[in-house]
């Protein structure tokens, strides 16, 4: 299989509105880029691809961050793979590669169908409100072994600062996979809101299933909550307290792409 790789920093500025990435599919289509937090003077800045206007969308391409994978605790090693701060953005069959922070859905409305994330750790983060269909998400966290509780991911480190934000993280269909022991999130804000409904959990889930970032003063503010999940690390058993199992009513606004007023922008894909 040949693999095109561009191997480029691209910035789309807020003046370049409207603009679309074709590829021939994310296994064999790529831009790639290896920044850090430490060599663009902060994790917001190492984005391989940084998109700021409106109306981007993204079909069959993947987005690469190349740069060495850290060990949990690295200062200065998070690594983007794209950083999304234009509201409206759709990505259609995607790939997102990269290890600590691969994805920064930072903030807008964004859509994700079928697409494959991978990273280790806090790999979806930001503040967009974003809804996430038929999506792949891989845990590449180092192995743990069996009897070993620790943990060495998170999947997702949403950034709801206030209850005044609309915002927050939608994954329906998904199937979440891979090594490592990992939490489905970890709040990187107190207002910090992700919902995983009718996703396949594999058993690298903790059985606590989320984090309150060691803050115990977030657990009366975050939105964290499951609605008909499956698969061995899907069982609320043993969740932490402030996790919320949504009954149908209130798992109803996360489920389809009014989450994220989809009728009034989302164009069918073509």
């Amino acid at each position: 299989m040949m693999i095109t790789c561009i191997s480029e920093k691209v910035i789309i500025p807020r003046a370049k509105p409207n603009i679309t990435f074709q590829g021939q599919g994310f296994e064999t289509t790529a831009i790639v880029w290896n920044d850090t937090a430490n060599s663009s003077h902060g994790t917001f800045y190492s984005g391989s691809v940084q998109v700021f206007a409106t109306n981007f969308v993204a079909k069959n391409i993947s987005f690469m961050n190349v740069a060495p994978i850290p060990v949990p605790g690295a200062v200065g090693a998070q690594a983007v793979a794209i950083r999304i701060s234009g509201d409206q953005a759709a990505f259609w069959g995607c790939g997102f590669f990269g290890a600590q922070d691969t994805l920064h859905d930072d903030r807008g409305r964004h859509y994700f169908k079928e697409c494959f994330i991978q990273g280790s750790i806090d790999f979806v983060f930001g503040n967009g409100k974003s809804l996430y269909e038929n999506c792949q998400l891989n845990s590449m966290a180092s192995p743990v072994p069996a009897g070993v509780k620790s943990i060495n991911g998170a999947i997702t480190a949403h950034g709801r600062a206030s209850s005044d934000e609309n915002s927050g993280y939608s994954f329906v269909n998904c199937s979440v996979g891979g090594t490592g022991r990992v939490w489905l999130g970890r709040a990187w804000r107190p207002f910090s809101r992700v919902v995983f409904s009718y996703t396949f959990m594999s058993d690298i889930i903790s059985p606590e299933g989320w984090n309150d970032f060691n803050d115990p003063t977030r657990d009366q503010t975050i939105f964290y909550g499951e609605y008909k999940c499956t698969g061995g690390g899907a069982n609320v058993t043993l969740r932490a307290p402030y996790a919320q199992i949504l009954n149908d009513t209130q798992a109803a606004p996360f489920l389809n792409i009014s989450y994220i007023d989809g009728e009034q922008w989302l164009e069918p894909y073509k």
